[in-house]
């Protein structure tokens, strides 16, 4: 086994994608935790069919997709992390975001499937991430390099604030931290992970991957600080094993990562109770 992966490991894609693996799972557990304290936990299933309608859009045009999905992502999260005064907010507005810009993005496929020449295998990688991982360009891994800095430099820049928004917003802002600026930065960083998350477990696991790692840490370690960083481990490591077994055995790359995370959170339970059982 360990001489059939160092021989696909000489392969570029290989390469590629192992590298925007970590990268990405990295994001995904630092916004997860943020996002599961303060049960936005679903948002992540929304935008990424906003990022599938999206992306439908750019296929059909042949417009690079991160052109068209960045900013269409980014702007649906705003919205629903903002609200504003809007009486559609919360799980709500995610619904009908969700719901409108799935049928949208199929109905649009299927309208101009003339301008594209394998409708259900394009609809299958996007949704649930079957390939796109593995045909990945050094420009799309680049892209993925300079987004996941940016990403990691909002969170080293603004934990404290982003510590405080997250735990007690109220009180935050009645000490006078703009509340809504952090929000927004949030909401932006919340879009540019998604994004990249579609091409690594496809739009319908998303959730999967933002949800998995942070729920697993609140199991071991109880400071925030404790927990972001033990998500970000189990993340890298659950997201390098599924990419490897999926390589190895030809499993579906984004079924396989999530698949891996479920057990180490099944794990993660078991280590839980049997301290909890070790204190008594």
């Amino acid at each position: 086994m360990l001489e059939k992966l160092s021989e696909y490991l000489q392969y570029d894609f290989v390469r590629f994608a192992l590298v925007a693996g970590v990268l990405i799972a990295l994001c995904s557990a630092l916004l997860g935790v943020t996002l599961v304290l303060r049960r936005y936990s679903l948002i992540g299933d929304g935008l990424s069919h906003v990022a599938f309608g999206a992306t439908t859009v750019a296929m059909i045009f042949s417009v690079t997709p991160l052109y068209v999905s960045l900013p269409a992502t980014i702007a649906a999260s705003v919205l629903l992390l903002r609200g504003g005064r809007s009486k559609l907010r919360g799980d709500s507005a995610v619904a009908v975001i969700s719901v409108s810009a799935l049928a949208l993005g199929y109905l649009i496929l299927n309208i101009f499937s003339k301008k594209t020449t394998n409708l259900s295998g394009d609809v299958c990688s996007i949704l649930f991430g079957s390939t796109s991982i593995l045909t990945l360009k050094k420009s799309d891994v680049v892209a993925c390099v300079v987004l996941t800095v940016a990403v990691v430099a909002v969170f080293a820049l603004f934990y404290n604030k982003i510590f405080a928004v997250t735990f007690d917003e109220t009180f935050t802002s009645a000490v006078g931290t703009k509340c809504g600026v952090y929000n927004t930065v949030l909401a932006v960083t919340t879009a540019v992970v998604i994004v990249l998350a579609v091409n690594l477990v496809g739009a319908l696991l998303i959730s999967a991957l933002i949800v998995f790692p942070a729920l697993c840490s609140m199991r071991l370690f109880r400071s925030f600080r404790g927990v972001m960083l033990g998500a970000a481990v189990l993340s890298v490591i659950c997201a390098v094993s599924g990419i490897l077994i999926s390589i190895l055995y030809s499993t579906p790359v984004g079924s396989t990562i999530v698949a891996f995370e479920l057990v180490v959170f099944i794990v993660c339970i078991i280590v839980d109770v049997l301290k909890g059982g070790t204190k008594k």
